[in-house]
């Protein structure tokens, strides 16, 4: 493990747009960073990708990408990696970052290599690792005993939730070798937030996570998500969340971050419309646990053609990263 401030090795660990503040802020620091992305998304310009080419999945890992690109010297990279087409029978919809990394897949017949190489075009500090190598599918299984497969299905409008007992990829995949050299030898392993089964889970899911997490002496670090959601996390309380993540990877967290800023009357209106509401805490008393204020100030606003389901309220990545800050440089 690194002993010093300037070779710290920080595994971030998730998807989508709720590790995008946690990767903008932390790529400022003197890191070795890494992010180990899921594959398994199927929605939106993602989904009509993979369906048209058979390739692994891109959107999350062209976030990540994005969010290691956003600086002021390279806010036209991240502006390309983010611009959806607005109109175009056949491109309407489609993220031009999610176009290009398609192109690359065909060109290296592998996402990881293709990775590695548009991130040395881009020039971006730090780098993306899908969490594996294999073409996987989210499976949600139900408490009831039904099962459905396809990631899209947790967004999918509902009277009520169908309460879910777990997840898994198929085909049963493995821990991509890459992702699985970065966690054994991390200093540090954040995960989250995102979305609890679609983002983290699916990130800890493939074979290999827990023998990664048995070998790793990095310090282990969740984020808690700011709110529920109805066909998701209905209910789920804080302790809930953490449960779930610990049982995945096998091993107790270190440290537990969460927020404590209050939220708008206008936010929570909007979200409670949705029957969504902030995750309760119920972890007091749990000295792993460190509030703080990590609201961003302003509410996420949706592109048009954006069919995925998308968060209003975000974390702030300079308030993210003054917390993790002194979670990585303290004694352990």
């Amino acid at each position: 493990m690194a002993t010093n401030r300037e070779h710290k090795r920080v595994v971030v660990m998730g998807g989508g747009t709720g590790t995008f503040p946690v990767i903008s802020g932390l790529k400022h620091l003197s890191l070795d960073l890494r992010c180990v992305i899921a594959v398994s998304d199927d929605g939106g310009s993602t989904g009509r990708i993979r369906d048209e080419f058979g390739f692994q999945p891109v959107g999350d890992l062209r976030q990540a990408l994005a969010a290691l690109a956003e600086e002021t010297t390279k806010v036209e990279i991240r502006e390309m990696l983010l611009y959806r087409f607005q109109q175009g029978s056949g491109l309407k919809g489609h993220n031009l970052g999610n176009l290009i990394l398609t192109a690359m897949q065909d060109m290296y017949g592998d996402t990881t290599k293709a990775l590695e190489v548009l991130a040395r075009i881009l020039k971006v500090k730090g780098h993306v690792i899908p969490v594996t190598a294999d073409n996987v599918h989210l499976r949600i299984h139900y408490q009831d005993g039904g099962e459905d497969i396809g990631e899209h299905i947790l967004d999918l409008d509902a009277v009520k939730p169908r309460p879910i007992s777990h997840i898994s990829l198929t085909p049963s995949a493995k821990l991509n070798p890459p992702a699985k050299d970065a966690l054994v030898n991390a200093d540090a392993i954040i995960i989250g937030p995102g979305d609890y089964y679609a983002s983290l889970l699916a990130t800890l899911t493939p074979d290999g996570i827990t023998a990664a997490f048995a070998q790793t002496k990095a310090k282990k670090v969740f984020i808690m998500n700011l709110m529920t959601r109805f066909t998701q996390t209905h209910g789920m309380s804080a302790a809930d969340h953490v449960r779930g993540i610990e049982a995945a990877i096998g091993q107790k967290l270190d440290v537990i971050v969460m927020n404590n800023q209050p939220i708008s009357d206008t936010i929570l209106s909007a979200y409670a419309a949705q029957k969504e509401y902030p995750v309760v805490n119920d972890l007091a008393g749990d000295k792993r646990v460190i509030f703080a204020p990590l609201l961003s100030d302003e509410a996420y606003q949706k592109v048009a053609n954006d069919t995925a389901h998308r968060s209003l309220l975000r974390h702030d990545k300079s308030k993210v990263v003054t917390v993790l800050q002194k979670v990585l440089w303290q004694s352990s």
